[in-house]
């Protein structure tokens, strides 16, 4: 197999993990804008736990407590409080700090269960098995560097998120997150993160028009496929 090609699988399965995160953890289960059929909802948990090792737990609560004390004193990761830089480059340490408070991973998902792969013991071990299926497809070494890619390349694109974000871009509405169109292209949908702010609850995040939301085109599909429905659109209101 080429580089070519394996660097578009990779590629490929990176896209998937960031539709993942943004349907399943971000718009299903942190805010309850969307509802997926249960086989779905566990395809995209079992892709997240081989390629991201993201507990839906504690990605629920660190997301909630951002928009509980949106960059104020508690955000775990405001751009405000801790820098531009060292949110981009640090996100990653900031995520794990938060998700190590137990009282914190507590208070903000009382209202979720465990599906079966949260009952597995041991959390590592679903990564183990994405780094075998990478040296599967792609022998040992280049395997391993490929992993290694997709897991720096999806840590920045969340932190980029959580960092420009908030800082660089278009308001449309009055709240500190920005837009970032060519962001949100990348993380399907979530670049449109000012937007996002205004109506955290709503299932599509693109409201002007010229806005992309990618992952929106998924949900659509898994709707017309009866393997998804929308709870809550965005009332638009006047800028």
């Amino acid at each position: 197999m080429s580089f070519l090609w394996m660097l578009f699988i990779t590629l490929a399965i990176l896209q998937v993990s960031v539709l993942c995160t943004t349907i399943y953890l971000h718009r299903t289960l942190a805010h309850k804008g969307l509802e997926l059929h249960p086989a779905v909802a566990l395809l995209m948990h079992l892709h997240l736990c081989l390629f991201t090792g993201l507990v839906p737990r504690e990605w629920v609560a660190v997301h909630r407590k951002h928009h509980a004390f949106s960059d104020e004193e508690g955000d775990p990761h405001s751009p405000y409080l801790l820098g531009l830089w060292s949110v981009f480059f640090l996100n990653a340490f900031y995520y794990r700090r938060t998700t190590h408070e137990e009282t914190t991973v507590r208070k903000y998902t009382t209202d979720m269960k465990d599906d079966i792969i949260d009952r597995i013991p041991y959390n590592h071990l679903g990564t183990i098995l994405g780094m075998a299926i990478f040296m599967t497809m792609f022998g040992w070494a280049w395997g391993l560097g490929l992993f290694a890619f997709h897991a720096v390349a999806y840590i920045l694109l969340n932190s980029s998120i959580n960092s420009l974000g908030h800082m660089i871009g278009y308001r449309t509405y009055r709240n500190k997150a920005t837009n970032l169109q060519w962001l949100a292209l990348m993380t399907g949908g979530e670049g449109l993160h000012n937007n996002h702010h205004e109506y955290p609850g709503a299932a599509r995040f693109a409201m002007t028009k010229g806005e992309l939301d990618p992952a929106w085109l998924v949900i659509r599909t898994l709707e017309w496929l009866s393997l998804a429905r929308v709870l809550r659109l965005p009332a638009v209101k006047a800028a």
